[in-house]
C-alpha cells in the first residue's frame, strides 16, 4: 500500500473516530434492511433481484475503481471487497498480513484481491460495455499490482458468476489484446476465474471517494481505447432505405469469429420472429441510420427503431433464451414482461385470444415460434386459453412448487418464456389441459380457403 493511500486511510478513520466521540451517527455505505426482508441486496439496499446479475472486477485499490464503474449508465449498485483468495472470511487487515507472508516467503497461499462487485441488469446494460469500462480505466497488463499499489491484492481479475458471463469476458479481453498490441502494450495479465470467497469490504472503505472527494484513487489506463479493429472497414453498410425503419435489427459479424457461426446456427438459421434483421460485416450503421457509440465485439446485435439505435445485445456464449430475453425486454408491453419473465399471470377471462374460435396458429411473441394450432383449443370454462395438445417439441416443462401447490409450469421451449401450466383434466385424446396465459400468445389466422 502507498505512503498517499496510508495517510488517507487514517485520516478517515481519525475522522470516524472524532464524529463517534460527539456522539454523531457514523456515516453508513447503505442502509440496513430489515431481517425479516427476503429482497436481494447489495451492500444492504434491498432491490428487485429477479434480472439482476453480479460481476466483480479486480482492477487495483477498489476506491477509485468503485468510482469508475458506478459511473457506468446501467450500473445498478456497487460495492467493493475482496476475492479469489484460499481463505473463506477475511477483512482489510487479514489481506494484508497475508500479502506480506507472501513477499517473505512465508505463505504459499493464494490471497485475495480488492474488487468491485458490480450489479447490473443485463437487459439495460450491455456486458460488453461494462467491460469495456473495466479494461480501459486500469493497466491489465501490469504483473502484480496497479501503478504504486504493489501486490497480488492489487491485480488485474474478473471474477465472473455464470458461463455466459465466461465467454464474453474472454471474448473482450482477446478484442483488447489486439487493441494494446497495436499500440504497443504487452500482453494481458488479467485472470479470468469464477468468483471465490468473495468478503464484502468494511463500511468505511465503501463509497469512499463519495465521502471523501479528495483521496487517494490510484488508477490510471493505458489511454488505449477498447472496440474492434478500426481497421476492418471495407465492407459497405447496409443500405438504409432497403431496410425496415420502424423496426430492424441488424447482426454485426466479424470474419474468423466462432461465437457468430454458433448464433447463426442456433438462432438465424430458424429465424421466426416478427421483427427482420439482416448480417453485416461493416461496423458502421446502415446509410442515414444512427449507432450510439462504436461496436465492441462481435456478434453484436442492434436492435434499430426508426433509424436509431434502441438497444444492443454483444456476445453470444450459447444460450438463445438469453438473446430472447434481451429481445423480448423491447417487444413485448409491460404486462407481457411481467408474465413472460416474472412467472406472472394474467387475471381470468381478461386476457387475449379466450373466445378465439377461428382457424389459425398461437405463436411465441418473441421467437415467432409455433405452440398451438387452433383444433387443440378448447373451452375449459377456466378463465385462460386451454388446448389439449401443443406442436411437437414447442413446450418446455418445469415443477412449480410455488404458493403451496405441486404444479408443472410450461414455458415456450424457443425463448424460455412463461407461458402457463399443464393439468390433468382435459379431454381426450390428450387428458391434458394447458393452461396458457393469452397475453403472451401471438394468433395469427389460417389464409381463406380458395
Amino acid at each position: 500500500m502507498t505512503i498517499e493511500k496510508t495517510i488517507a486511510m487514517l485520516l478517515a478513520l481519525m475522522l470516524g473516530g472524532a464524529l463517534a466521540a460527539f456522539g454523531w451517527r457514523a456515516l453508513q455505505a447503505r442502509p440496513a434492511t430489515s431481517p425479516a426482508s427476503t429482497a436481494p441486496t447489495i451492500g444492504g439496499t434491498p432491490m428487485d433481484g429477479t434480472h439482476l446479475q453480479d460481476i466483480y472486477f479486480g482492477m487495483g485499490c477498489f476506491w477509485g475503481a468503485e468510482k469508475r464503474l458506478r459511473a457506468v449508465p446501467g450500473v445498478v449498485a456497487v460495492e467493493v471487497g475482496y476475492a479469489g483468495g484460499d481463505a473463506q472470511k477475511v477483512g482489510y487487515e487479514d489481506v494484508l498480513r497475508e500479502e506480506r507472508l507472501i513477499r517473505m516467503g512465508r505463505s504459499h497461499a493464494r490471497n485475495h484481491a480488492e474488487v468491485v462487485r458490480v450489479r447490473y441488469d443485463p437487459r439495460r446494460l450491455d456486458l460488453m460495455k461494462l467491460l469495456a469500462a473495466f479494461w480501459e480505466n486500469h493497466d491489465p497488463t501490469q504483473v502484480g499490482g496497479q501503478g504504486n499499489d504493489i501486490g497480488s491484492n492489487y491485480r488485474s481479475a474478473i471474477y465472473y458468476t455464470s458461463e455466459a458471463q465466461k465467454v464474453v469476458a474472454e471474448q473482450s479481453r482477446d478484442i483488447y489484446q489486439k487493441n494494446l498490441a497495436r499500440a504497443g502494450f504487452g500482453p494481458i495479465t488479467t485472470e479470468i476465474l469464477p468468483v471465490r470467497h468473495y468478503n464484502r469490504a468494511e463500511d468505511y472503505h465503501q463509497d469512499y471517494l463519495v465521502k471523501n472527494p479528495d483521496g487517494y484513487c490510484g488508477l490510471g489506463g493505458t489511454g488505449v481505447k477498447f472496440g474492434l479493429d478500426a481497421e476492418v472497414g471495407a465492407t459497405p453498410p447496409p443500405d438504409g432505405a432497403a431496410l425496415h425503419a420502424d423496426r430492424q435489427l441488424v447482426v454485426y459479424e466479424a470474419e474468423d469469429c466462432p461465437y457468430c457461426e454458433k448464433f447463426e446456427a442456433d438462432v438465424l438459421s430458424t429465424w421466426k420472429a416478427d421483427v427482420p434483421f439482416v448480417r453485416t460485416r461493416a461496423q458502421k450503421a446502415p446509410t442515414g441510420w444512427t449507432l450510439a457509440g462504436p461496436l465492441l465485439g462481435t456478434p453484436t446485435i442492434v436492435l434499430f427503431t426508426h433509424g436509431k439505435e434502441t438497444a444492443r445485445f454483444t456476445g453470444y456464449a450459447g444460450d438463445p433464451k438469453k438473446f430472447w430475453q434481451w429481445l423480448g425486454f423491447y417487444l413485448l408491453s409491460p404486462e407481457q414482461q411481467r408474465i413472460a419473465f416474472e412467472n406472472g399471470t394474467e387475471r381470468p377471462g381478461t386476457g387475449a385470444h379466450l373466445y378465439e374460435s377461428r382457424p389459425g396458429t398461437y405463436y411465441d411473441p418473441v421467437s415467432g415460434a409455433a405452440l398451438f394450432r387452433s383444433d387443440a383449443k378448447f373451452d375449459s370454462s377456466c378463465g385462460w386459453p386451454s388446448f389439449f395438445e401443443p406442436m411437437p417439441g414447442a413446450l418446455q416443462f418445469l415443477a412449480d412448487d410455488s404458493h403451496g401447490m405441486h404444479r408443472i409450469e410450461v414455458r415456450s421451449a424457443s425463448s424460455g418464456i412463461h407461458l402457463g401450466h399443464v393439468f390433468d383434466d382435459g379431454p381426450p385424446p390428450t387428458g391434458k389441459r394447458y393452461c396458457i396465459n393469452g397475453n403472451v400468445l401471438r394468433f395469427v389466422p389460417d389464409p381463406p380457403k380458395a
